[in-house]
């Protein structure tokens, strides 16, 4: 008997999931999430990176059905495109780490706000599609996790995307198999966006995702066909990257959700623990910069690899937000003279800064074994990198011109799905980061609706607030 297609399979997950399957504590989560993202996309809302994407918008043309954050109102594909920027931009959003790949789940929201505008849109229904994506791009990133072949885990978020898209706008199984088989042939971007030197596109890669997978899914809605057996077929996923997608969706739970995670700290995520265990030995002995002679970051290989000059290239040059964004050398040192990484921290002159330029230099970053391949071999003999992505094992020394050494190690930090934030810490984030931009009447308006979306009717009454950003 033939198998039956793994892109019909997921299209059948994907439409026929329901709220109820989802479960409380995840509905809970995802609401926590979605403010998480808000604060995000509020913040970044006067940044100018933002803005030349705004101008590009507006060479394009104004108008649409779509009201969305700056401008009056945009077309379904533009006003997603728009959306994901605006909450993927500030590099503050979640996470989902497997153990060779990760992904940001928040990048699903920004389409399916858009979506949520084609036909009227409840609550309940937009958080069932939000955990369809979540839930679907996790779980890719499990079983398929391109990252390792250097391809970006965006053209896994196409996917998920693609998936939600369908499901809020009423396609078929049919029609959303296709439009997946189209999404794969159409999306493959590269990991170098992620790489030294980072460029600000970094920002900005997932949304072009949005953008593509929403005139994708109107196109496959229509009836426009694609290659289904995108990962059975000939050429197909397994033929070229050597990765077998064979995943059983029909059972299918959202059980990946609540290992999604928040950032406690405005940096890349495998950073978080080991700059909790600085932030500790900060607080506890009063360290002055001034008298730090180096300090030594013990972390796994994906870490290393990313944001400690591994794999991924010299972090220690740090010029810009993309740069600083993505070095465990920046944050370590700018966490030691500031207290905190918000994005206050990512102001050019604070980047170039003689002190933070100069104590980043005095760091090291290695990994718990001193080879780094083969991956197996090093993975399996480093005890920091065979604990991940469980924990996140990390060691902190402190060492001072006085001879003093202070050390702290860690295995996870306040936001990773072990000690999750509550909502008055997600509140106060957003809070924080939606501060100047709107109002505290509209904040505490936009945090009410959040908190009770599953019972709001049509899902334009809380977009329509979105749009009220200027």
């Amino acid at each position: 008997m033939k198998k039956e297609l793994q892109n019909l399979k997921i299209a059948r997950f994907a439409l026929n999931a329901r709220y109820d399957d989802i479960g409380e504590d995840n509905i809970d989560q995802l609401k926590r999430h979605l403010l998480d993202a808000l604060g995000s996309l509020v913040h970044a809302s006067a940044k100018p990176a933002i803005h030349k994407l705004l101008k590009q918008l507006q060479v394009m043309g104004e108008g649409g059905s779509c009201k969305v954050p700056l401008i009056e109102s945009l077309p379904y594909d533009r006003a997603a495109q728009l959306f994901t920027a605006l909450i993927r931009y500030p590099d503050f959003m979640d996470n989902f780490m497997g153990k060779e790949a990760t992904c940001h789940p928040s990048d699903n929201i920004g389409p399916l706000l858009a979506a949520a505008q084609f036909r009227p849109t409840s609550g309940k229904e937009f958080l069932t599609a939000m955990a369809v994506a979540y839930q679907i791009e996790c779980r890719l990133v499990l079983e398929i996790p391109v990252m390792k072949e250097g391809i970006d885990h965006t053209l896994l978020l196409g996917y998920s995307m693609t998936a939600g898209i369908a499901r809020l706008l009423g396609m078929t199984e049919e029609h959303t198999a296709h439009a997946l088989g189209i999404t794969g042939t159409s999306i493959s971007p590269m990991v170098t966006s992620r790489a030294s030197y980072t460029y600000e596109w970094k920002g900005f890669a997932s949304s072009m995702d949005a953008l593509d997978c929403v005139n994708i899914c109107f196109l496959a809605r229509e009836g426009l066909t694609g290659p289904v057996a995108i990962f059975e077929g000939p050429k197909g996923f397994d033929d070229v990257f050597g990765m077998k997608l064979d995943y059983d969706w029909d059972q299918e739970t959202f059980e990946l959700i609540p290992r999604c995670v928040l950032k406690k700290y405005n940096v890349e995520v495998h950073s978080q623990a080991t700059l909790e265990a600085i932030d500790e030995l900060q607080k506890a002995n009063l360290i002055d910069p001034d008298e730090i002679d180096k300090v030594e970051l013990t972390t796994f290989l994906t870490a290393y690899h990313i944001i400690g000059s591994g794999a991924y290239g010299d972090r220690q040059i740090v010029e810009t937000k993309e740069q600083a964004d993505h070095s465990l050398f920046y944050a370590a040192a700018v966490l030691l003279l500031d207290g905190e990484i918000y994005p206050e921290q990512y102001e050019p002159e604070r980047i170039k800064s003689t002190d933070v330029q100069k104590l980043l230099k005095k760091i090291k970053v290695s990994t718990g074994f001193p080879l780094h391949e083969p991956l197996v071999v090093a993975g399996m003999l480093d005890p920091y990198t065979l604990a991940y992505p469980n924990k996140m094992k990390t060691k902190v020394k402190i060492s001072l011109k006085g001879g003093q050494t202070l050390t702290r190690e860690q295995e996870d930090y306040h936001g990773f799905f072990t000690r999750p934030f509550s909502w008055e810490e997600v509140i106060g984030k957003f809070l924080r980061l939606s501060a100047g931009v709107l109002s505290s009447e509209a904040q505490d308006e936009l945090i009410v609706t959040v908190r009770n979306l599953d019972n709001l009717n049509d899902m334009r009454m809380f977009i329509n607030m979105l749009g009220g950003i200027k």
